[in-house]
């Protein structure tokens, strides 16, 4: 059932849960909580000083911020300024820091002091007329830039614009940019809670009784998305700055945390450890499953987290241009290893070929979808946004095939086709065959330029450190699965994967 009632204003959300849920913590990190009842205290009056900083309607101001309550918080009180939230990657370097603030243009940025020098070096170069306001979250950082914790103390008791319609845009977050420069896709309130009242709520059934565990940069829309959506529900979010195997192993006990929140590659890391460490489910009495979105999930990995943990790895498609979710699976019902479910209430899903027509049922096109969680567009790159949106419908640029039953299985991307000889390959179906193979802990394939055959497949693969597996092994297990012409012509071993935070191969680095 959709769960109509949440797709409000943020700040109506906010002192709703406050007044049901005030003396419950809502989101939570290593270093402090804060409750339902202040968390509306809060945003509202740190929204009153954003607007005293001469932040105006529709206004950009960049998080620039480690996930934490004070992330969570800005998030928030941004919204409730009227101004749009512009939560970038921590990881970003300064050339890409300074890009950001060129691209989105804030009135202010706000940080934490590990990042408090490299904000102030990417705005050296800036007139001190053009220049952004900085306020900087913690403790202890002296007076020579806003803090958090003053302007919410010295704006207590102060009310919130709240005067965002829904429709407008109130979060920017940037694509991940595996080509090209990144683009900040628009999304408006409608957008992200249509997605968590339709897909996470109903179809992960969460209620104020749920702790999820989050290790992901709510820079990207799937951790952002579903802190709104635990919010929601009057769950908790607990936050972590990023993954580490042993400490989400602890903190899945200590916060008794009932899902957590992942990509692929992390399922496996988290599943090597807990089988190193001799555990099961009974060491995770109230996990319920993991969720993983960002990247797809081999079905093998499906299949090994229900061996090690006995509770189901639930995958969800979508993407940033989609609010998230697009196509899900439920706690309850069926699922099929492979495939990210069904469409969620509200989106129309289609698999077409090049010239736009609806290939049959099961066979392989693009996925385009149309729905109410559809971004408003990319900042200020109205060209860029037509080569996507089209009459309404996304063009996702993703390989997909659909069953008689609705469910939905990606199967590659169009740009990273490798196209062998007149052979279409998806690096996808190589990587699923290769990550069978016990002792393979992470593998990418792309394509190499070929005299002969155009371009031939490669493989990087990572290895367990434990593992002795060699190159002429794996070939000879791909030789037995696949088809002759999507065998790897070469295998190296490799230390990492490259990858987005989100969980996407950057194969551009694959060399």
């Amino acid at each position: 059932m959709i769960r109509t009632e949440i797709v409000r204003p943020v700040g109506d959300l906010v002192r709703r849960q406050a007044a049901e849920h005030g003396d419950a913590v809502a989101v939570s990190d290593p270093s402090r909580s804060v409750r339902f009842a202040e968390l509306d205290q809060r945003t509202s009056a740190l929204a009153a000083a954003l607007g005293e900083l001469q932040v105006r309607h529709g206004q950009r101001v960049v998080l620039f911020m480690a996930n934490s309550v004070a992330l969570v918080e800005a998030l928030l009180a941004v919204v409730r300024a009227d101004a749009v939230a512009v939560c970038v990657s921590v990881a970003s370097t300064a050339e890409e820091l300074r890009f950001l603030v060129h691209d989105s243009t804030p009135q202010v940025i706000v940080t934490d002091p590990a990042r408090i020098g490299l904000v102030v070096d990417c705005l050296a170069d800036l007139p001190d007329a053009s220049a952004p306001q900085v306020v900087v979250s913690g403790v202890g950082v002296g007076d020579r830039h806003h803090t958090l914790e003053r302007l919410i103390a010295t704006h207590a008791g102060a009310d919130a614009p709240d005067g965002l319609l829904l429709d407008e845009p109130a979060w920017m977050l940037y694509t991940s940019g595996t080509t090209g420069r990144p683009k900040g896709v628009l999304l408006s309130q409608r957008n992200m809670l249509w997605v968590a009242a339709s897909a996470w709520l109903p179809f992960l059934e969460l209620d104020d009784d749920d702790v999820a565990l989050n290790p992901l940069p709510l820079s990207h829309s799937y951790p952002l998305d579903m802190t709104l959506a635990v919010l929601a529900a009057g769950g908790r979010t607990h936050l972590l700055e990023r993954f580490t195997a042993s400490e989400i192993i602890q903190a899945l006990r200590a916060q008794r945390a009932t899902f957590l929140l992942c990509v692929p590659t992390t399922v496996t890391f988290l599943l090597n450890a807990v089988e190193q460490a001799d555990l099961d489910i009974t060491a995770f009495p109230r996990l319920r499953f993991l969720l993983s979105a960002g990247a797809v999930a081999p079905a093998a990995i499906s299949q090994r987290v229900e061996q090690v943990l006995s509770i189901p790895l639930l995958d969800a498609y979508g993407s940033t241009e989609a609010a998230t979710a697009i196509v899900l699976n439920a706690v309850r019902g069926g699922h099929i290893p492979g495939s990210c479910g069904v469409p969620a209430p509200g989106w129309a899903v289609r698999v077409v070929d090049f010239e736009g027509r609806d290939v049959p049922v099961g066979e392989e096109g693009e996925l385009i979808a149309r729905g109410p969680g559809l971004m408003l567009g990319y900042h200020q790159r109205p060209e860029e946004t037509a080569r996507v949106v089209h009459d309404g419908w996304y063009w996702s640029g993703d390989l997909a095939y659909q069953d008689q039953n609705g469910y939905v299985t990606i199967s590659g991307r169009l740009k990273d086709i490798i196209i062998r000889g007149g052979e279409n390959i998806a690096p996808a179906e190589i990587e699923n065959v290769l990550l069978q193979f016990p002792g393979v802990v992470d593998c990418a394939a792309t394509g190499r330029p070929d005299e002969l055959y155009g371009e031939i497949p490669v493989a990087f693969v990572v290895k367990a450190s434990d593992s002795h597996v060699s190159t002429q092994e794996l070939h000879a297990w791909c030789a037995d699965r696949l088809a002759a012409f999507k065998v790897p012509a070469e295998i190296r071993f490799v230390d990492e994967i490259a990858k987005t935070a989100s969980g996407k191969v950057k194969r551009y680095l694959l060399q």
